[in-house]
């Protein structure tokens, strides 16, 4: 089974960062015709979700409803301070999978694959897997 890792640097506390064309680079040097490939973050204060890509206020929406839903200054108890983050992460989830279909990722017309940054500015890495 092909695999490999990427890295991701983000630049904000909070941010989206496409990470599309990375994934389907790993998925091209396969050179897997049809599969599943599986796309895994390992931090526990990112997320990685698939959603629209044409209009960035679509990211921006997401930001601010998730800002929304996780407060900010709520007493938590975690002592790092990045509390809303993890929570943000486990409510967006850690992993992506993705059908191929002529070596190319099966994505909606406006779908992208985006790595969620939470906990910013940092450099990550990101797992991948083709079965």
């Amino acid at each position: 089974m092909p695999a490999g890792t990427f890295a991701v640097s983000t630049s904000k506390t909070m941010q989206f960062s496409d990470i599309t064309a990375q994934v389907q680079k790993a998925v091209a040097t396969c050179g897997i015709a049809d599969g599943v490939c599986h796309v895994y973050n390992p931090h526990t204060t990112a997320g990685l979700t698939i959603n629209e890509g044409a209009d960035p206020a679509v990211q921006t929406d997401i930001l601010a409803a998730l800002q929304k839903i996780v407060p900010m200054n709520h007493a938590y108890q975690h002592l790092e301070g990045n509390s809303p983050a993890h929570v943000m992460a486990s409510l967006v989830g850690s992993s992506v999978t993705i059908f191929i279909e002529n070596g190319c990722l099966l994505l909606g017309t406006w779908q992208k694959i985006f790595f969620c940054e939470f906990d910013g500015p940092r450099s990550r890495k990101v797992f991948w897997r083709v079965v």
